[in-house]
């Protein structure tokens, strides 16, 4: 009695640092970062209590199968006399199912061969209901992955939504797009595969450690040897996986960023010859991923056939001293005792080899997680406010001793910028590149707030100003044109919040002038065009770009450089259309040239990022060696006056 509880203690010591290693492997290292997808665990928890289930029935099914298998080969060997058979001292612990199928079989009056059969046809039936229950498990959690993928997805677009610009100039898009998509994917690996896997694991083990150690306490120790080497295994070598998928994950994001930069400037790559070194550099950083990516293949191709390795030794031990117990008539051991340890140990073989293959998704999805948790712990600068006004926007605007500088570079943008628009008016803001005019664009939609000062919209802070309201009301034709890859009516149709006809959309590129070349394309307004419009010239860009913005019927209407890249003769018509549709709205121009076809009741010159002259056409034009003065006479001379 003693020796059996020296044994179950070592047995149990060995259990406990195996299932010891795996607690510090996943929810110390690995799980902090994965408490982000837990809410949806709880979204979906009738389908993972399912799932959970179904796992351990399907198990519990799958180890009562050596119990029979033991039972009949005992039934056997006692009913044909056979040689080397000794009668158990101690009848074996089995379940109480299984306990009540051999007294229903031993009160039986069946042949020998009609109750070989009949156990057959119960191992055979054990095996249809574990596929049954496996079938069920795999339809709740593997589709519970699924549903968690498409809402972490949605998740994280929604959130990169509400973040500000600085966001997205300070991040590549390419990265952006990993996270999204690759990192996603490994998070479903632990959502999924990992926790059916990991549940498996520890129903498996704790229903087949039972049974052996009910059935034989001292074979069980022996068999369990080798649990402890396992865990210091598992342990050790996780940590280098954890590391290695972090560096991996990081250079796909390069990969990815380079690959699509080169998609996207394929014409200026083309037009610099400069195809060759783009490759180089994309080569350099593919050689990167592969070197980091063939080194954790090298850890895993080591680690799983070790695993499988201390697996096989248990089978070893198992037949070796059973064997000699056997043989010696000790501690009534049997042939079925090893035959039904030998098929436990085999039961094991799958669910313990697959710690490492858990161990590694739940470590990859954590190195993922922690990437997208970077990004969804980021707060935009630029939030909703509380208790928002929400406001009918005329075009009545103050802008007060406004100071901008950007975050991500420190450049000052805005000096002292003082400016008052009433409701209707036409302002034009004037200067070279880089004089501050976008930034005055970009802080009325409110995309930055301001650093210094205050700006007013209808008699309120701005920042207290319902955002969609905004933006909303505002008609914005950005310098840098975006299309995207759609027909030309649903980019036109892009700026409503509301579906319009086609009437519609056709008299807004009537306004934009750009309807007579849409007429002459293949499908017309039904046009496919390619990604930011490459399929379309600059002008024809601009001009849909515009259309774009008429079309929403805003009180305020912000044009940024947009006729840059449109003939004179275009730019006078579109001018001609403008003059109508401008007549009851508030209109800001920013441009660095000046149109004389359009009447502003105010003309504002920037000069970095202060203001040196202000006033109208009349009166600027009146300035000696003035800015203004200077930029009209040399369109005058040209004769790019419009």
């Amino acid at each position: 009695m003693a020796w059996g509880s020296s044994a179950l203690r070592e047995m149990m010591s060995g259990y406990t640092e195996l299932l010891s290693a795996l607690k510090n492997i996943l929810p110390l290292r690995a799980m902090k970062h994965l408490k982000a997808v837990y809410k949806y665990f709880w979204k979906y928890r009738i389908r993972l209590g399912a799932g959970i289930i179904f796992i351990f029935l399907s198990n519990y099914f799958n180890v009562l199968a050596p119990q029979i298998t033991g039972f009949v080969i005992d039934f056997v060997q006692r009913s044909l006399h056979l040689p080397g058979y000794k009668p158990k001292t101690v009848p074996p612990h089995y379940d109480t199912l299984v306990n009540k199928f051999i007294a229903w079989m031993e009160s039986s009056t069946y042949s020998l061969s009609k109750i070989v059969a009949i156990c057959g046809i119960v191992i055979l039936s054990l095996a249809l209901l574990r596929g049954f229950f496996l079938f069920l498990m795999r339809q709740t959690i593997i589709v519970m992955s699924r549903h968690i993928e498409y809402d972490q997805k949605n998740e994280i677009y929604t959130h990169y939504q509400k973040l500000d610009t600085a966001f997205y100039k300070k991040n590549s898009t390419g990265d952006l797009m990993n996270r999204i998509s690759e990192d996603v994917s490994r998070v479903r690996q632990f959502t999924g595969p990992a926790i059916m896997y990991l549940v498996n694991l520890i129903s498996v083990i704790s229903l087949t450690v039972f049974f052996m150690y009910k059935r034989d306490s001292l074979l069980t120790l022996y068999v369990l040897a080798p649990l402890p080497i396992l865990a210091l295994a598992i342990y050790y070598v996780n940590n280098m996986i954890n590391k290695r998928s972090e560096k991996i994950q990081g250079n796909l994001s390069d990969l990815t960023t380079n690959a699509q930069e080169s998609y996207s400037g394929i014409r200026v790559i083309k037009s610099f010859v400069q195809e060759k070194a783009m490759l180089g550099f994309f080569r350099k950083n593919s050689e990167e991923y592969r070197k980091n990516a063939i080194g954790l293949a090298t850890v895993e191709a080591i680690y799983f056939p070790s695993i499988t390795l201390l697996i096989g030794l248990s089978t070893v031990l198992t037949i070796m001293i059973g064997g000699l117990y056997f043989i010696h008539g000790q501690h009534n051991i049997g042939i079925d005792t090893i035959v039904e340890f030998v098929m436990y140990v085999n039961l094991l073989t799958f669910p313990v080899s697959a710690i490492g293959l858990t161990a590694s998704m739940i470590q990859r999805a954590a190195a993922s997680q922690k990437r997208i948790n970077e990004f969804l712990d980021t707060s935009p600068a630029i939030q909703q406010p509380h208790n928002p006004v929400k406001l009918n926007l005329q075009g009545n605007i103050r802008m007060e001793h406004v100071d901008f500088i950007y975050p991500d570079t420190g450049i000052q943008a805005l000096k002292d910028f003082t400016l008052q628009i009433k409701k209707g008016e036409k302002v034009a803001i004037v200067g070279r590149t880089g004089s501050g005019k976008t930034t005055v664009a970009q802080l009325l939609l409110r995309m930055y707030d301001v650093t210094r000062g205050k700006i007013e919209i209808e008699g309120h802070d701005i920042r207290k100003v319902d955002l969609t309201s905004l933006r909303n009301q505002v008609s914005y034709v950005p310098q840098d044109v975006f299309l995207f890859s759609e027909t030309i009516e649903n980019n036109i149709l892009f700026g409503l919040q509301q579906p319009a006809g086609h009437e519609t959309v056709v008299r807004a590129a009537r306004q934009a002038n750009v309807d007579k070349e849409i007429d002459t394309l293949p499908k017309q307004y039904a046009t496919q065009i390619g990604e930011r419009g490459v399929t379309l010239s600059g002008g024809q860009k601009q001009r849909i770009s515009i259309a774009r913005a008429l079309i929403k019927e805003s009180g305020l209407v912000i044009f940024d450089d947009c006729l840059s890249a449109v003939d004179a003769k275009t730019e006078k018509e579109i001018i001609g259309y403008l003059n109508e549709y401008l007549r009851d709205k508030t209109a800001i121009i920013i441009t660095h040239r000046m149109f004389s076809l359009l009447h502003f009741d105010k003309i504002v010159v920037l000069e970095d990022g202060e203001i040196i002259e202000e006033g109208s056409h009349r009166e600027l034009v009146a300035i000696e060696g003035g800015y203004y003065a200077g930029l009209y006479a040399r369109q005058q001379e040209s004769g790019l006056e419009t």
